[in-house]
């Protein structure tokens, strides 16, 4: 094998479009760190731990991706057979060795964001990289656990990366971070099963229990449903009572906004559910995606402006 094709093996095990959202994830939690009250003073160095952060957060997804397809690789001859391990183009021994030196990687990164001396961003990613091999690594494997499956994506992606990102500048000790984490792990809880549907014949043999799995298409395509609109919710009533401190009418703009997405989008997945089964990336799945985005920048222009 050539080294541009080793290179290109070891891209698509990465999986790199995956590495934007928690990037941008640790990005946006450290912007709404910055501008919360009381409002950090402008510095370059103020703007170090995030950086060094969000290359961390990449480099933490590549960890993940690399063990869930390492454990994954019999599901993935029937789901996904063109990646690299199941095509036979990365080995497992190679897989785990991208892997391990990921997880590393990362620690130490983490362990370099202490701004005033707090490790506080390093037992975050710690723990997420704890959450990230029990839903991939058997005996506990929460992959085939139904909604538990759900449960330990949400909190390390969702819950642990903004508070981690919130304390790559201030600390974590108090309700706001934990708020913001709250919104994102309740969001991720229900839309993190739009990759689900498309995958039931691989994860069905592979005695994955996912939610299309358990109660079928339809009846889980309304139980993710509420994850869609609920959480965004909270961000005017986080407004009205003080616990977000941004900007308070880009933060009803923006609750405003993400609610009426989120209604399009089970809009999308509920007038024909049979779809989510068919297609490979159904609609939804690259709307979910969307959703983090648009509301990742938006907490970032809300607390900065």
């Amino acid at each position: 094998m050539s080294d541009s094709s080793r290179l290109r093996t070891l891209v698509d095990f990465a999986r790199p479009f995956t590495l934007i959202a928690p990037a941008l994830g640790f990005a946006s939690a450290a912007a709404t760190a910055i501008g919360a009250h009381p409002r950090e003073a402008w510095s370059w160095g103020l703007v170090v731990p995030p950086v060094i952060g969000s290359i961390m957060a990449a480099v933490l997804n590549v960890a993940s991706n690399g063990l869930n397809q390492i454990f994954d690789a019999e599901i993935d001859r029937i789901n996904k057979p063109k990646r690299p391990i199941p095509s036979g183009r990365l080995s497992i021994g190679g897989a785990w060795a991208v892997t391990m030196a990921s997880f590393a990687v990362a620690l130490v990164l983490a362990w370099f964001v202490a701004p005033g001396g707090r490790h506080e961003c390093f037992w975050m990613v710690a723990a997420a990289a704890v959450i990230t091999t029990l839903y991939s690594v058997p005996p506990f494997r929460t992959k085939r656990l139904g909604i538990w499956a759900n449960v330990t994506i949400a909190i390390p992606r969702g819950v642990l990366l903004k508070v981690a990102g919130w304390s790559s500048v201030k600390t974590a000790m108090g309700l706001e971070p934990w708020f913001l984490g709250a919104i994102f792990g309740l969001f991720l809880l229900g839309a993190t099963t739009t990759k689900d549907f498309a995958d039931m014949d691989g994860d069905r043999r592979g005695g994955c229990r996912t939610l299309p799995i358990q109660f079928g298409v339809t009846r889980a395509a309304w139980m993710i449903s509420p994850s869609f609109v609920l959480p965004f919710l909270l961000i005017p009533a986080g407004a009205w009572t003080g616990v977000l401190t941004g900007n308070f009418w880009l933060l009803q703009a923006l609750g405003a906004f993400m609610t009426v997405y989120g209604l399009y989008v089970c809009y999308l997945m509920l007038r024909r559910p049979d779809d989510l089964a068919v297609e490979e990336n159904h609609v939804s799945w690259a709307h979910m995606y969307r959703m983090m985005f648009v509301a990742q920048i938006g907490f970032a222009l809300a607390y900065l402006l």
